[in-house]
């Protein structure tokens, strides 16, 4: 009988044969990320491939915290680690220990490490972007003097706008002293009285496009007094050149096209602009020919009398009612003053005095009757105290004074409520208002209650009848 063995007797026996060969336990492969994922406890999983084949990896939380680079699919890596089996689905894998990018993928991290600096810096904000002018009447280029990028762009230009001047800065476009040549002639532009600057090359691998990703080179593009456009590679390459120029233009075609207008365009324009003005012209000049005609066939024109006649007849009309008014108030102030001369007081002035004169001397013989009747009386009363013989004692009028007081303070004392107070009684009030009667209250109100000695604040619990 033949002698059979589970899957996980296999592939454990497989896993084991791995784990021994020595030409598995160290292996240094090259090839380019894909199906990346990270897992939440930091370990990496993903696939590495080629251009024929592809192998699962794995990079365990201790390892990956050492790496200095993000991976992501598409990054080309070296990698080191070993070849084993994962029995639990039966597929060989490698597990790494350490990887770096290859050259292509160390300059795509540092390009996206200096895109995210200058980004935090702003020189990539909108609001620092210049804008194109329309017709720019000279374009200063920097680019390689030969090439097709520079044939593109005088040739487009041309076509499109031939009356635009353009002055060429010859620039290195690629390899180490590259950068410096874009600096110098950006800078030099700058000396020109160009309207805008068109800055780039044709298309290339990431090293041939590497100028562009410079940050000195990004810094003179950000610090141009003109505008920039940026025309560097192909419309899929994207250069730091690209996000701080005022504007990136996908080829350098397009950059030609971005700016300068196209002279059809131009003429339609302007013939458009001349069919609109003629209309305006025309509009404006009829309309203010029927302003004319309505003047000219104006009743006021026609009549020119008619408007001072009417004035003139108005201002008979006021003339005459003015004439009216100062005859009647003239009339009315010499009646009021021929009453005046011929009133009785012009003519008797002196009757007025007469008339108050008698008044005087009645009021006069009134006051003296008055002062002799009060003398007479006052001599009678002197005379009486004269003859008084009466001698009173001074402290027995005090005596009977204060007998007086006492008693008159004992009956008020009888009829004062508050000596009732002293027997148990109570004062209460309600607001100032003595209660007399269990209507004056309602439950809730707050009764003042006077006692012989102090007061009480109540507040009304019930109230019921006898």
């Amino acid at each position: 009988m033949a002698n059979y063995i589970s899957v996980s007797a296999l592939n454990n026996y497989l896993k084991r044969k791995f784990d021994a060969d020595i030409h598995l336990g160290h292996v240094y492969l090259k090839g380019e990320i894909s199906n990346f994922k990270l897992h939440s406890r930091g370990h990496l999983y993903f696939s590495l491939k080629d251009e024929t084949s592809v192998i699962n990896a794995i990079m365990f939380a201790t390892n990956a915290s050492a790496l200095n680079f993000e991976p992501k699919d598409g990054t080309k890596v070296f990698a080191e680690g070993k070849v084993t089996v994962y029995e639990a689905s039966g597929k060989y894998q490698i597990v790494i220990t350490k990887m770096q990018p290859d050259g292509i993928g160390d300059l795509y991290i540092a390009y996206e490490k200096l895109k995210k600096e200058l980004e935090k810096q702003g020189l990539f904000s909108p609001e620092h972007k210049k804008k194109i002018p329309k017709f720019p009447k000279k374009i200063g280029i920097v680019t390689a003097p030969t090439g097709a990028a520079i044939r593109d762009i005088l040739s487009t230009i041309k076509r499109r706008y031939p009356i635009c001047e353009t002055i060429l800065f010859p620039a290195l476009v690629q390899g180490e002293t590259a950068k410096y040549s874009i600096v110098e002639n950006i800078n030099k532009a700058q000396e020109y009285d160009i309207d805008v600057l068109i800055v780039g090359r044709g298309g290339g691998s990431i090293e041939d496009l590497w100028a562009f990703n410079e940050e000195i080179v990004a810094r003179a593009i950000y610090d141009a007094k003109v505008p920039v456009i940026s025309a560097v590679g192909h419309e899929v390459d994207f250069t730091i050149a690209d996000f701080v120029s005022d504007l990136r233009a996908p080829t350098p075609t397009g950059a030609a096209e971005m700016a300068v207008p196209n002279m059809p365009d131009i003429f339609n324009l302007i013939e458009n602009y001349k069919i609109r003005l003629q209309e305006n012209i025309n509009g404006k000049l009829i309309l203010y020919k029927k302003k004319i005609d309505s003047l000219i066939n104006s009743y006021v024109l026609k009549n020119p009398l008619a408007i001072y006649e009417v004035k003139e007849q108005r201002l008979s009309l006021l003339m005459d009612k003015l004439s009216t008014l100062i005859s009647n108030k003239l009339e009315l102030n010499r009646t009021k003053f021929a009453n005046l001369i011929n009133s009785y007081v012009l003519k008797n002035p002196l009757s007025f005095y007469e008339k108050d004169r008698e008044k005087i001397d009645l009021f006069k013989n009134r006051i003296n009757n008055a002062i002799f009747n009060i003398i007479q009386s006052k001599k009678i009363y002197m005379d009486n105290l004269k003859r008084t013989r009466v001698l009173i004692n001074p402290e027995d009028i005090l005596k009977d004074k204060k007998k007086i007081y006492e008693i008159m303070i004992s009956k008020l004392e009888l009829l004062s409520p508050l000596n009732v107070l002293k027997k148990g009684y109570s004062l209460t009030t309600l607001n100032g208002k003595c209660i007399t009667d269990i209507r004056d209250v309602s439950v809730g109100d707050t009764l003042n209650i006077r006692l012989n000695k102090g007061y009480i604040d109540a507040e009304v619990k019930e109230v019921k009848e006898k």
